[in-house]
């Protein structure tokens, strides 16, 4: 459910990172990888153990995998399930990937503008009448191009102090399986005022894409769920991604996720969180995916497999600096040191980092994955990647 990770203090030496298990795959030919992608390869390594490194627990492992062109590259390093004894991860592994989920939500959103069943200005009012008001939050004046840039002003339902307790403190081992209802999470967010008037700044708020998925059910009459399935996951055979609702288990091969609840003390101890209900996240950060379908999906979105040409241009529309952090719709472009674009969305929820990054055409495109929460460098693993 977070936009950005960070990285965590050096404890001691993981010894379990050095173990590293590769895949190289060339779609065109069984040719080795050229010096360029050894150079970035090996950059991109040294990046997930020294984060492993600094988490300071035997316990946590990373994936990565870089598509280019018609060849690709996969990696895991360090473990995932201590439980068995030393079980290393794989680069086939699935696991939550947290706020990526809203750069689905956004795509099914601007898939409805596409085909005039909605518009991007319209009025949150207008599709979800009497829902956002009070307390100075007004609906008639949020619209969903507002909530998909974040620049609605709406409170963040997480930030709430007795819903925070219980998601970002040890009080989450207790509420680990709670269900909560998109309905209630908005009103615990409207029971706020607005951090301001909409359109007026940008501030990440997962409230925004709870909403935007109520607005996506009111339009089509089907879940949110149903539609990302529909229009997204079957046509791309995403075989590994999935909504899982209340269901707390992640099925097929997986890790184990743990969680310091977003802290960023390393002495303090990581807890398993692989089983919870993720309705506390619902469309800012359920979903359940892999390497492959991630970099899949970017690849197709980012391609022009998924959006008109039109759509897909307001997608990849910055906000305005002058508002507050720059973003996109449903994701956020970042200026590397090499002068190079990426697009892409990061995503943590309890148990689990992740990243994912694209070129503007999609041709090259990176995800990472790690089980424990607040983890990765995601800057530095996207300089890896794309500035060798």
């Amino acid at each position: 459910m977070t936009e950005s990770g960070r990285p965590r203090r050096r404890r001691r030496r993981l010894a379990a990172a050095g173990a590293v298990v590769l895949a190289w795959t060339a779609l065109t030919s069984p040719v080795a990888a050229d010096e360029r992608t050894e150079r970035s390869r090996e950059r991109t390594l040294a990046v997930l153990r020294a984060d492993l490194d600094r988490a300071g627990d035997r316990r946590l492992g990373a994936l990565v995998q870089v598509r280019d062109g018609r060849s690709q590259w996969s990696a895991a390093v360090g473990d995932g399930d201590r439980r068995a004894g030393r079980q290393p991860r794989h680069p086939g592994e699935r696991f939550r990937i947290g706020s990526i989920t809203k750069t689905f939500v956004a795509t099914v959103l601007l898939q409805l503008q596409g085909e005039g069943s909605v518009d991007l200005d319209d009025p949150v009012e207008r599709w979800l009448p009497g829902l956002v008001h009070g307390n100075g939050n007004d609906g008639s004046r949020i619209t969903l191009r507002h909530l998909l840039n974040h620049t609605s002003g709406l409170y963040g339902y997480d930030r709430d102090p007795v819903l925070a307790s219980q998601l970002f403190t040890e009080a989450f081992l207790t509420h680990r399986f709670t269900t909560h209802t998109p309905t209630e999470l908005v009103r615990t967010a409207l029971a706020h005022p607005p951090h301001f008037a909409p359109g007026t700044g940008r501030r990440y708020s997962n409230t925004n894409y709870v909403l935007a998925s109520l607005v996506i059910e009111r339009v089509t009459g089907r879940t949110y769920a149903t539609e990302i399935r529909r229009r997204i996951i079957e046509p791309l055979q995403l075989r590994s991604t999935s909504l899982p609702g209340t269901r707390t288990r992640i099925p097929g091969p997986h890790a184990r996720g743990h969680s310091r609840f977003f802290g960023a003390d390393p002495a303090v101890p990581l807890h398993d969180v692989t089983e919870l209900n993720p309705s506390s996240a619902g469309a800012a950060g359920e979903m359940i995916s892999s390497l492959t379908d991630l970099t899949r999906f970017s690849r197709a979105l980012l391609g022009g497999r998924l959006l008109p040409r039109a759509e897909l241009a307001q997608m990849l529309t910055p906000t305005s600096a002058a508002l507050g952090p720059v973003g996109g719709l449903g994701m956020s472009p970042s200026r590397l040191s090499c002068e190079v674009t990426v697009w892409g969305h990061d995503g943590g929820i309890h148990g689990w980092s992740s990243l994912l990054v694209s070129t503007r055409d999609g041709r090259t495109s990176a995800a990472f994955n790690y089980n424990a929460d607040s983890t990765g460098s995601f800057r530095a693993l996207a300089e890896s990647v794309f500035c060798p």
